[in-house]
């Protein structure tokens, strides 16, 4: 027996389900978590590679227990499965911080939103970048795993950008001078 329309419909609706309420949990964390995800939001923002190199060493160093866990029988199997819900909980308090800083960008570029509307709208804008084919999905959402992971524990342990960069917003130039008209 191979794998049914049931089958599909069912991994269709979990997707759209965890895309719709997705936003909600980032929002959650930066009203519930302020200091945190302003912190992830500070580190992506100044040093997002140091928080990429700094997510894949730990996600390598706690992943490989994770998964051998995983593997294991028993109350260990278990322990693996507590492990990826606080790693996953510890890379969603980044990616709060990455859709912070998308909405911050959003927001410098003339849309008029709150903190809040601003956020959801960079967590919308994120899901749509991750669910892009091929580069959205190999290049883009492994890069945001790992670079919030990273973010995050940062954050959580209170290390800061020791000396931030004047001006690291995306800078997007009008093309058309307002002195021109037809």
């Amino acid at each position: 027996m191979g794998i049914g329309i049931g089958d599909v419909t069912t991994v269709f609706a979990i997707l759209a389900a965890v895309g719709i309420v997705f936003p909600g949990l980032l929002l959650a964390w930066s009203l519930l978590m302020p200091g945190v995800v302003e912190r992830a939001r500070e580190r992506v923002s100044i040093t997002p590679w140091k928080s990429f190199f700094v997510g894949a060493f730990l996600l390598l160093l706690l992943g490989i227990p994770t998964f051998l866990l995983i593997s294991a029988a028993g109350p260990l199997q278990f322990m693996g499965y507590v492990s990826v819900f606080l790693l996953l909980t510890l890379a969603s308090f980044g990616a709060a911080g990455i859709a912070a800083l998308m909405g911050e960008r959003l927001r410098g570029q003339g849309i008029q939103a709150t903190t809040p509307g601003g956020l959801l709208r960079g967590a919308i804008a994120l899901e749509f970048a991750v669910m892009f084919p091929i580069i959205g999905w190999f290049v883009l959402f492994p890069f945001v795993v790992i670079a919030s992971f990273g973010a995050a524990v940062l954050a959580l342990m209170r290390w800061t950008p020791k000396q931030p960069i004047a001006d690291n917003r995306l800078q997007i130039a009008n093309p058309i001078p307002s002195a021109i008209s037809h």
